[in-house]
């Protein structure tokens, strides 16, 4: 089969190589996907550049947890029905060299979610880490129904995602924007308010919106630097769900004052996410493809022999939506 990979750590152009590789066969309670497009997200990039040293002990890595294909195969255990089955997967590379930047992934049949038949294979890639890591967020602790829930950086593809989540659940959202396009995609995706994280009276203009109400939760795209001003923003007995924090990348807690606030800090990252969460969040995503009521943002599609260009504009960031590596 074609496949992309990488033998040692580095910029993509450097150590991203695109050829022939054994086609894996099924074992007990997998499939075989013949993948039509590969997801690329941060934590891919992120592996590739090193942040798991241990990673390439045993071999090369097929990068990419996310994808969207057809089962051409299964393994023992598995049902011959679910043969021709159009599917998007998740979790391709976590815990095993190889994802989905090839022609053909095995993977645990669970992990492969039929894909409803008005959802793209492009649309299927953008469904593991953004979608899934949405939903936790908002869902983590409980309904939010009647809630209000401040979301920083609602543009980016978490934050897209997880204001559709919040406002279909019937919460308030208060959506953070740097710019008046990012604003536009906060709003389309049906943010009730959104205001610019780069302006002082940031708090002031939020607390301005609610009535001087507190905000219930708060899922944040950069936990050390958002801080300071989220602890302004939140109630107490609040959560903060956060799934990033790059710009601080250690942050420092207040411990004495959060602690005070009896707030819950929520720590999310989808591999580890439990599986009833996961659970959850399949039913949930596959009842909305089915009704249509998400939507999707595609930036850019490469052919897999351009996965180092689809890494490096992960990498320089600047655009909303998702990267999608084409691979038939």
């Amino acid at each position: 089969m074609k496949a992309a990979w990488f033998s040692e750590f580095g910029p993509a152009s450097e150590v991203l190589r695109v050829g022939e590789f054994q086609t894996p066969d099924p074992a007990h309670g997998e499939v075989l996907v013949r993948i039509h497009t590969s997801g690329v997200n941060p934590s891919d990039t992120k592996k590739r550049l090193g942040s798991f040293p241990y990673l390439l002990n045993d071999g090369p890595v097929i990068p990419n947890s996310d994808g969207a294909g057809m089962i051409e195969a299964v393994g023992p255990g598995v049902p011959h029905s679910r043969i021709g089955e159009r599917v998007w997967i998740h979790q391709a590379q976590y815990g095993r060299l190889h994802g989905s930047a090839a022609q053909y992934v095995a993977i645990d049949s669970k992990r492969a979610i039929p894909l409803p038949e008005n959802t793209s294979f492009v649309e299927g890639a953008c469904l593991g880490i953004p979608v899934m890591t949405a939903h936790r967020s908002v869902f983590s602790d409980g309904p939010v129904e009647g809630q209000l829930l401040l979301i920083t950086g609602g543009a980016g593809r978490v934050g897209h995602y997880a204001i559709q989540w919040a406002k279909q659940a019937g919460a308030t959202v208060i959506a953070t924007a740097s710019n008046e396009l990012a604003r536009k995609h906060c709003m389309e995706a049906g943010a009730d308010f959104v205001v610019d994280h780069k302006k002082d009276e940031m708090v002031d203009e939020v607390l301005g919106f609610t009535g001087g109400v507190k905000v219930d939760r708060v899922i944040d795209v950069e936990f050390g630097a958002n801080l300071p001003r989220v602890l302004q923003l939140i109630r107490i007995g609040g959560v903060i769900a956060t799934y990033s924090s790059t710009v601080v990348t250690e942050p420092t807690l207040p411990f004495k004052e959060m602690m005070f606030m009896d707030l819950t800090l929520r720590l999310i990252i989808v591999y580890a996410m439990p599986e009833e969460a996961k659970r959850d969040a399949i039913r949930d995503i596959t009842l909305a493809l089915k009704e249509n009521r998400l939507q999707h943002r595609i930036a850019a599609t490469y052919q897999l022999d351009e996965i180092a260009k689809a890494n490096e504009q992960i990498e320089a960031g600047d655009f909303y939506g998702c990267v999608v590596v084409e691979v038939d």
